[in-house]
């Protein structure tokens, strides 16, 4: 009689290679938006966004907003309503307290530009 291995579910670790490897991928096929580089120092803006809205903009939660096809203007709006604090959510105020005006403008006319679901 052979022992029967219990199931393993993956590790935490697992499952955050498997995003940065994602968002990796993601970075590599785009990281420019209207002759602009998206990265801050040698980090993807885009590639700090994809564990959570999605490589190509649309998120796998449906907690979170799909990003792909919004409009620029409203986005780059949000942005700055995370990094000033009048819009409360405590990731994004992280994400966005190192952004530009610029990049935020950029990063919201790259993830306009791609197809909406």
């Amino acid at each position: 009689m052979t022992k029967r291995q219990p199931v393993q579910t993956l590790p935490s670790r697992a499952i955050a290679a498997a995003l940065l490897a994602l968002a990796a991928g993601a970075a590599a096929r785009a990281q420019h938006s209207g002759g602009r580089e998206l990265t801050v120092g040698k980090h993807s803006m885009v590639e700090a966004c994809a564990p959570c809205h999605g490589a190509d903009g649309l998120a796998h939660d449906a907690e979170v907003p799909n990003l792909a096809g919004q409009n620029a203007a409203y986005l780059y709006n949000q942005l700055r309503a995370f990094r000033s604090g009048r819009r409360q959510h405590k990731e994004m105020l992280y994400m966005s307290r190192q952004s530009s005006d610029e990049d935020m403008r950029a990063l919201a006319e790259y993830f306009s530009q791609l197809p909406p679901r």
